[in-house]
């Protein structure tokens, strides 16, 4: 069958179609892009308004606000090679002689020591801080809680800076292991 022997009714009905087809898939995704910036920036307000709220109520619970977004950084090496890695706590706080890294999550998820993404960002910070422990914040259910980690060696007062550089090693190379095998899985 010749193109030409096609009714233009025919063709315009496909070109049709497909102007219709594009045209949906078009505000598809950008109705997915716009809803995932809302979902974004919804999380953003609820983290701004977690961290207004657990200052507070770190103050009421006796503790003094040392910092905010306080930024920390630390040397690794990589194969060799030196690298510089930076963190930012939302707070450094104390409590009499002791200095904490208070993180405040907010949601259901995030909260939760037993959420592995909250758990290593906490261990992060006790071995990359000079501090004595850390401090789960849960913004929505008003709960402070000290996380100590099994960490050999550590007493109840303030270890040396970099006293624990090897523990911190390893969980940084755990975690890029588990991120190369997850990646490899998709």
């Amino acid at each position: 069958m010749d193109f030409r022997d096609v009714p233009p009714e025919l063709l315009l009905a496909v070109a049709g179609a497909a102007l219709f087809f594009g045209l949906v898939q078009t505000l598809r995704l950008a109705w997915r892009s716009a809803r995932q910036r809302r979902r974004i920036e919804r999380i953003r307000e609820q983290g701004a308004a977690g961290e207004v709220r657990a200052e507070a109520l770190l103050r009421e619970l006796g503790y003094t606000i040392l910092g905010r977004q306080v930024a920390v950084s630390y040397g690794v090496q990589i194969d060799g090679e030196p690298m510089t890695v930076g963190l930012r706590a939302d707070y450094l706080v104390a409590h009499g002689p002791r200095r904490y890294v208070a993180e405040v999550k907010t949601g259901r998820l995030a909260p939760r020591i037993d959420t592995p993404a909250t758990r290593r960002q906490l261990l992060e910070y006790r071995l990359a801080f000079d501090v004595d422990g850390v401090l789960l914040v849960d913004a929505e259910a008003r709960r402070v809680r000290s996380v100590v980690f099994p960490l050999p060696g550590v007493a109840a007062a303030r270890e040396p800076p970099g006293a624990h550089l090897a523990w911190f090693m390893a969980a940084v190379v755990a975690g890029l292991v588990a991120a190369m095998a997850a990646r490899s899985a998709w």
